[in-house]
């Protein structure tokens, strides 16, 4: 299969396969002259062995300019039967990361069909790039190695998410994360059970107390010699989301499986982050637990006291992400001491509503993150767009006659993703110095029936600045940019520009 960039008159050029004949030539000529993208199109060859496609040849400035989204959607589609199939990618350079993490997606690792488990011969998948426009020079050897971690990762979390609980529970949960441990040689952190009651972690405790797997918060960390600043990413893992005793309906709780999509793609990127050579101290922290329904479960106007030192009284057990991670940033800021704290989560429905299924939601205490972040989404094809970040304005939603705050908001019509986003960085406090990054990640983390492994190519993004790896630096916010305008002292200089 081949996928070209554009329109059909920028394809010719690259495109001439002299040793093939000029029957073939032809041929491929004739493709490419019934190709009208609007905004894809394809057209089969050699009865059906191969399929030629084209992206759209020009997309607006909330999308990536790889179309990442088409490129999934077109290999879903288009990639011809067989056991051993090939894909050439022809792209540009800024392009070839968000490329390849859209073809991963289009190949899951879950499943549970009863002829997967019978077949004998391994199906495989080539990926070759062509490179065109300015630096299309053969790609390096260790830019395909940064390409095979990133969608390592990508497939990682996916396969997490796609996993039903009575698999991905608690407990595997945390084989998962010891195995990425194992590999990169760090021995995680985990606090369990009743040891996060006596900790004081009363939000992820009461979350997950009453299922038969008992809730947990792991770190994995990373801490490098000459590390400058603190990172922590915060992963919502709720392997199962009942709604808990506020209980969802029969038709909003399938699919609650994917509720441990933000902590599966932390920790897919952070294997791929360490593997590709992260400069500065990195913990992953995880927030497992199963939000089920029991004799020991949370009761609405039960109160709290989270790590944060706040007590919090639950008027709805449904909205439990909020809970488990207040206690998770809390930590990263007491006990790890991160001078940037990015919690990631499937945290609200109206997520999809407020920024569709294709852009994730951002809330964050910084403008320069913010727009980071959104730029970082377009070069890596997991898009991002801004939430309103006003907590003079909305944190009274949580008002309590009897706790410091109620979990759940006074009015639902009232951006409720913004309100949920502002329910965690209140436990660090809006006065907080540090850099506060939330991205609600509900409605991309799932294309129809499948996980996306969406997350883990925006963190790997994100942060490539920290990266000792050319194709992440190349692909973060700054881009190669920052080095003419800083020089290379810029990023030991200043704390918390390292986007």
């Amino acid at each position: 299969a081949e996928v070209a960039r554009g329109h059909r008159e920028r394809c010719q050029p690259k495109a001439h396969h002299e040793q093939s004949g000029c029957g073939q030539h032809q041929l491929w000529q004739a493709a490419l002259s019934t190709l009208n993208p609007n905004p894809t199109d394809s057209c089969p060859l050699y009865l059906n062995y191969a399929t030629v496609a084209a992206l759209p040849s020009r997309v607006s400035r909330h999308n990536s300019p790889s179309a990442a989204h088409f490129i999934t959607r077109l290999v879903r589609t288009c990639l011809p039967p067989g056991a051993h199939r090939c894909i050439l990618m022809v792209c540009e350079q800024a392009d070839v990361f968000a490329s390849a993490c859209a073809l991963a997606r289009a190949f899951p690792l879950f499943t549970h069909r009863s002829g997967a488990s019978r077949r004998t011969e391994k199906k495989t998948v080539t990926v070759e790039f062509f490179l065109v426009g300015q630096d299309n020079g053969p790609v390096e050897v260790s830019t395909l190695q940064c390409l095979a971690n990133a969608t390592e990762g990508v497939r990682l979390a996916a396969r997490i998410v796609d996993t039903p609980c009575s698999e991905m529970n608690t407990d595997t949960f945390l084989e998962e994360i010891n195995k990425v441990g194992k590999e990169l040689g760090i021995v995680p952190t985990i606090i369990r059970d009743e040891e996060l009651k006596a900790r004081g972690f009363g939000g992820l405790y009461g979350v997950g107390k009453a299922a038969l797997h008992p809730p947990a918060l792991a770190v994995l960390s990373h801490t490098p010699d000459g590390a400058t600043q603190t990172i922590a990413w915060v992963g919502k893992g709720i392997v199962y989301d009942t709604g808990g005793l506020s209980i969802k309906g029969k038709t909003t709780m399938p699919g609650m499986k994917r509720d441990c999509g933000g902590a599966a793609a932390v920790l897919g990127a952070f294997r791929a982050a360490i593997k590709q050579g992260f400069k500065d101290n990195l913990h992953a922290v995880f927030c497992l637990a199963e939000n089920s329904v029991g004799p020991n479960a949370t009761r609405p106007d039960d109160i709290h006291l989270l790590y944060s030192g706040k007590t919090v009284e639950i008027n709805n057990t449904d909205a439990e992400g909020r809970l488990v991670l207040a206690d998770g940033v809390s930590y990263a800021c007491k006990d790890l001491g991160a001078d940037i704290i990015l919690d990631m989560a499937t945290l609200t429905g109206a997520q999809g509503i407020a920024t569709g299924k294709y852009h994730a939601a951002v809330l964050t205490n910084s403008a320069e993150w913010e727009a980071a972040c959104v730029k970082a989404g377009r070069k890596c094809g997991d898009l991002v767009h801004p939430l309103v970040y006003c907590p003079e304005l909305h944190f009274s939603e949580f008002t309590s006659a009897v706790a410091d705050m109620k979990n759940s908001v006074a009015d639902r019509d009232n951006s409720p993703s913004s309100c949920a986003g502002l329910f965690i960085a209140s436990h660090l406090g809006f006065d907080w110095p540090g850099v506060w990054v939330h991205l609600d990640i509900a409605a991309p983390v799932h294309a129809g029936e499948r996980a996306t492994g969406f997350g883990v190519a925006l963190l790997l993004a994100l942060f490539g600045r920290a990266s000792e790896d050319p194709l992440l630096n190349l692909v973060s916010p700054l881009g190669c940019e920052v080095d003419v305008q800083e020089g290379d002292t810029g990023r030991d200089s200043k704390r918390r520009k390292l986007v």
